[in-house]
């Protein structure tokens, strides 16, 4: 991947020192314990040594913001959260304008609320206007993910709390965990593998620990078939549990076949759609079915 990130200021910014750097503050963090990140206010009096000498080593990422626009107040305090997820992995400063004029000018800002990246003491790129926390939240994906900067994904405490409930055996509180998050989440990939792990470990608990050298030896039982998929993906071997169904999706039709397919479907939800066995099978489930 190219260490330059399309800029809206002229010229490129070489972003390939950035990353170690980024490595060498979280790790100080976290053997110290303290993830020490507090926004830091900056003034045109401090921008030199507050800002720009700190884009020499870091990426900073600085807010300007008003009293009189609300909008500038919000994404203020949706940087900090994201600054306080990144626990280090870059630097966050908040400039009210009205005690950062010069630096405003210099960036040739036209409106509140403003955000700017920096590294290598040169602005990399600029949003003004209002902002979601998901649009910031990709932004500074793009920019970190470009330097080779690794920033923690936070991690959601219902998500966890069900994931939890599942590890422990608690099948049933697990699944309901992850349907309410569902109902509140509906996009959550997260949510519905979680669903499909549980539904999965379910079945499993009444198989016998022979089910996959039962279904060797009647390969043509859907029953069987589905038990073995299961114990299969359970125990890592996912392209064989997929070779299976998708043969027996080859010699079945109608409801049999829809079926086979669905618990194949399902399956994979529980790998992930980024998984390349997932990716690999999808294509032969296709060839068959077309």
């Amino acid at each position: 991947m190219s260490d330059q990130v399309p800029s809206r200021f002229s010229g490129g910014v070489d972003l390939s020192t950035l990353a170690a750097a980024a490595q060498a503050q979280q790790a100080a963090q976290g053997a110290s314990g303290d993830p020490g990140v507090v926004a830091i206010d900056v003034t045109d009096a401090t921008v030199q040594s507050e800002v720009l000498e700190r884009s020499l080593e870091a990426l900073v990422v600085v807010a300007f913001w008003a009293d009189q626009v609300p909008e500038s107040l919000q994404v203020r305090d949706a940087l900090q959260k994201l600054a306080n997820e990144a626990g280090g992995a870059w630097v966050y400063a908040r400039a009210d304008v009205l005690q950062n004029q010069q630096l405003a000018a210099a960036l040739q800002l036209q409106a509140l609320p403003a955000v700017v990246a920096l590294a290598q003491g040169r602005p990399l790129d600029l949003l003004q206007g209002p902002q979601t926390e998901q649009g910031l939240r990709q932004w500074i994906g793009r920019i970190t993910q470009a330097a080779g900067i690794d920033v923690p994904q936070p991690v959601d405490p219902e998500l966890a709390n069900a994931e939890n409930l599942m590890v422990n055996g608690e099948l049933d509180a697990a699944e309901a965990a992850y349907d309410k998050y569902l109902k509140n989440h509906p996009a959550s990939g997260e949510a519905e593998a979680g669903i499909a792990q549980v539904r999965m470990l379910r079945r499993v608990g009444a198989l016998p620990d022979n089910a996959v050298a039962l279904a060797d030896a009647d390969p043509d039982n859907i029953e069987m078939a589905l038990a073995a998929a299961d114990l299969q993906l359970l125990s890592g071997q996912a392209a064989a549990a997929y070779d299976r169904l998708i043969t027996l999706v080859a010699k079945n039709t109608g409801d049999e076949r829809e079926r086979i397919r669905k618990r194949l479907i399902e399956l994979f939800t529980v790998a992930g759609t980024d998984d390349p066995d997932v990716a690999k099978a999808r294509r032969k489930l296709s060839a068959v079915l077309f």
